[in-house]
């Protein structure tokens, strides 16, 4: 018995005056076009190889699984990059295909509809009509995904589906109320209409969560993963990446987004906090007076706290 699986990508081709806008000087950022292209390709390469990781990771789990349990079916997955339009496929192909050969297949399609809800839900059709199980979604945005997320994503649902007898739906928040992570299995009854074009200011993580209630769906939460789509977002996405790649050195399992700190420390960018003046009241409480209290206490210096990119 053979289970196929898919991670969806959801990617645009990194063109610049196409991707991450917000980035750019017109918006208020601090990047041209090319620039912030060159973040997004290097973010969908970064992307691309934790896939490849977590394929690795699931494919020798299942090996661990059928060693132990002979009845255990043999799990596959595939990584499956949508764009949009279909003359998208050529572009999107080929600056992935820049990094040379990737250790796993990667399929292309292209979605479509009138709203990013149709788009959604049109490839996930798709998918589960060629025969896949179960597929785990993922935006190109986020380098610092974590790797364990994509595989946790894939053990809830054959969790659901396999021990519960029931399709389920996993969720990773963003920073904005939204989503970093999606997954569900073929006939989960959940769709994507409403989440994320909707004209009553409903989030799209309410959104879900609502469609839970209302429809019994067994769910799951994994920890909120940061996109990227302001300079503010990036800062916050830098400062992780340096974590995780220090941390990387003495910690198992973890993947840091190689590719686009080298850019960044080619580029210079690194992340800064600007002072912030407003103090705890605790800073008053020791070696201080205590005759003395409000304006009287002495002034320490500001705190820095909130990244932003310089």
């Amino acid at each position: 018995m053979e289970k196929k699986y898919a991670i969806l990508l959801f990617s645009k081709p990194p063109v610049p005056g196409r991707v991450k806008t917000r980035l750019t000087h017109v918006n208020g950022g601090k990047f041209t076009p090319e620039q912030a292209a060159e973040f997004f390709k290097r973010s969908l390469w970064d992307v691309c190889e934790l896939c490849m990781w977590c394929i690795d990771d699931l494919n020798a789990a299942n090996e661990a699984e059928r060693k132990n349990n002979s009845g255990a079916p043999k799990r596959t997955y595939d990584l499956i990059v949508s764009t949009t339009p279909k003359e998208s496929i050529p572009l999107i192909k080929e600056a992935l295909e820049e990094v040379g050969n990737w250790p796993h297949n990667i399929k292309y399609m292209y979605d479509h509809g009138a709203t990013f809800d149709e788009h959604f839900d049109n490839a996930i059709r798709e998918i589960f009509d060629d025969g896949y199980e179960a597929l785990v979604s993922i935006g190109a945005d986020i380098p610092t995904m974590p790797r364990s997320h994509i595989s946790q994503a894939f053990q809830w649902l054959d969790y659901f589906k396999e021990v519960t007898g029931e399709s389920g739906f996993v969720v990773a928040p963003c920073q904005e109320c939204g989503s970093s992570l999606i997954g569900l299995n073929f006939d989960t009854p959940i769709n994507n209409q409403g989440i994320y074009y909707n004209m009553d200011g409903i989030p799209a993580l309410d959104g879900y969560v609502q469609k839970f209630k209302d429809s019994g769906v067994p769910c799951a939460y994994l920890t909120p993963v940061a996109d990227v789509d302001e300079m503010s977002d990036l800062a916050h996405c830098l400062s992780c990446a340096r974590a995780l790649q220090q941390c990387a050195k003495f910690q198992t399992g973890i993947y840091y987004p190689r590719r686009l700190l080298e850019w960044a420390d080619w580029m210079g960018i690194t992340s800064v906090a600007k002072p912030n003046e407003n103090h705890d009241p605790r800073q008053y409480i020791d070696d201080v007076d205590p005759d003395k209290t409000g304006a009287e206490a002495p002034a320490l210096d500001a705190e820095e706290t909130e990244g932003h990119i310089k």
